[in-house]
């Protein structure tokens, strides 16, 4: 399998391109103006403490107050978890205490943002800090070391997991380490040398942290993540990404450096590109984006999946479309629905979509091909970052499963909520828009008294109005006594109009 990483560089935007054998597979942006703040570490104050929902809002100056639930406050009590994912969220507590023992209004206290705002939702907070790094994530509050559950290997787990016991520092009780580690996917294979790197330079990073949180003022940030690139760099680079693309020598420069620093045997890899075509072009990457913001997907076998985001799931549907099959009816539906499940998984890393998602594939007869359909979708769905569980088919035939989302999806990013249609994806008829003005003329005549009467509407409407609806107006006239004047406004859209009286 081919892989590539190319960066686009721009001065106001960053983008990432994560290409497997020539198709666009995921992409991440960053723009000066709108950059995340997942990672960052703030010196936050508490605003309010809300019992009711085991949670507060904290000021880490942002423009709304961010979310902190009780689950996700450490405790010096809290029992540490052994086993982790390489992106560690928060651990649960094992015995619920009540909001109001951990926190009080107005008390100053240090957190890290793991959810970006999302629409109206403010930020999502922790107190249980983790650093990453190349092959390891610190938990300062931590004291045990945990493995990333996708090394599936049990020697290279245990081997890993000895190597950093060695290699971090005792606390003050000898024998217990000072602080906890993660150790990611990426480390498999890593030499102590390598792991000695990352917990020196991890140390380094926990000790700015606590000097900076205590002089820093409440709402500022104590430590930011890396910027895209770097963090691309980072957490995408593996032995089997073949290059790394960049079309900015300023920040090829940089990430050749931070590579040479962190993975010396990775750097080389990194890649000025200086081809006349931009390398997003090149790739097709630009055009995989705009059909990226399209509600249908064509599938190759002519079957299509229509995509629907809303505030509380995606919905996939799949449909059949012109494909017709070989054999009979339920082989037709079954190879759709393979391919479907390839390409649902393929759609959601690339429009990074999150929560809950329901994918309604084509009724099958067969349980075994239900099983095949279920497998094929879990087994494309594991080369994702983003952690997935998927359900079991419904009564109703129906795939439920759910997606870590930490930041807007793609849609979400670069398009807005339609100024017409105010997101209803619909605009009413022009002849639904006529009568109502009919009823505002009766209305604002019966309520004030004119003897004239101007409508002030969209050129498509007036257009029907004094075309189509000609004696429907005279009748209103005469019926009302008032003279009714209409003047087409092309900054006035379908819905919109006014009824002034002269």
């Amino acid at each position: 399998m081919s892989e590539e990483l190319l960066v686009n560089v721009t001065p106001r935007e960053t983008r990432v391109a994560v290409v497997e054998n020539g198709m666009l597979q995921e992409l991440h942006i960053e723009r000066g103006s709108q950059r995340g703040v997942v990672g960052n570490i703030y010196k936050g104050k508490v605003q309010r403490v809300m019992p009711g929902m085991q949670a507060a809002f904290v000021d880490i100056g942002l423009e709304r107050g961010a979310f902190l639930h009780a689950n996700d406050i450490f405790r010096s009590t809290q029992l540490d978890a052994g086993e982790s994912d390489d992106a560690p969220g928060a651990m649960p507590l094992q015995v619920q205490v009540p909001i109001t023992e951990l926190l009080r209004d107005g008390a100053e206290i240090v957190v890290q943002v793991v959810k970006d705002p999302i629409s109206s939702k403010g930020a999502r907070l922790t107190t249980q800090i983790s650093i990453p790094s190349r092959y390891l994530v610190l938990l300062p509050r931590s004291r045990v070391v945990g493995i990333s559950a996708r090394i599936e290997d049990e020697e290279e787990r245990a081997r890993l997991k000895a190597l950093v016991a060695k290699l971090a520092p005792d606390g003050a009780v000898p024998g217990v380490l000072k602080y906890g580690y993660i150790v990611r996917t990426n480390a498999e294979g890593q030499s102590e040398e390598a792991l000695a790197e990352d917990i020196a330079y991890l140390g380094r990073a926990w000790e700015l942290v606590e000097k900076s949180s205590a002089s820093a003022m409440v709402g500022s940030c104590v430590y930011e993540d890396l910027s895209l690139p770097l963090r691309a760099v980072r957490d995408l680079i593996r032995r089997d990404v073949d290059k790394v693309k960049v079309d900015s020598r300023e920040t090829c420069e940089r990430l050749r450096e931070f590579a040479a620093q962190y993975m010396p045997a990775l750097a080389e890899k990194i890649e000025h590109y200086t081809g006349a075509r931009p390398v997003f072009d090149l790739y097709g990457v630009e055009d995989e984006i705009q059909r990226a913001l399209n509600k249908e997907v064509p599938l190759k076998s002519g079957g299509t999946l229509v995509i629907d985001q809303t505030e509380a799931m995606t919905t996939v549907d799949v449909n059949t479309g012109s494909f017709l099959g070989q054999r009979n009816l339920e082989e037709t539906v079954y190879r759709t629905n393979l391919e479907a499940a390839q390409s649902v998984a393929r759609q959601l890393r690339l429009r990074n979509l999150g929560g809950i998602i329901i994918i309604d594939f084509i009724d099958m007869i067969d349980a075994e091909h239900r099983r095949q359909v279920l497998r094929t979708l879990e087994k494309s769905l594991a080369k994702d970052h983003a952690k997935t569980t998927v359900y079991d088919f419904s009564p109703l035939g129906l795939v439920e499963m759910t997606r870590k989302r930490t930041v807007e999806s793609l849609e979400r990013q670069l398009s807005e909520t339609c100024h017409e249609c105010s997101g209803r994806g619909t605009v009413k008829t022009a002849e639904t828009v006529t009568y109502e003005i009919f009823r505002e003329i009766v209305r604002a005549v019966r309520q004030f008294d004119a003897p004239r009467l101007l409508v002030i509407a969209s050129p498509k409407l007036v257009t029907r109005i004094t075309e189509e609806e000609s004696s429907a107006v005279a009748e209103l006239e005469e019926f009302l006594g008032k003279s009714i004047r209409f003047q087409a406004d092309t900054q006035y859209m379908q819905e919109q109009f006014d009824v002034v009286l002269l």
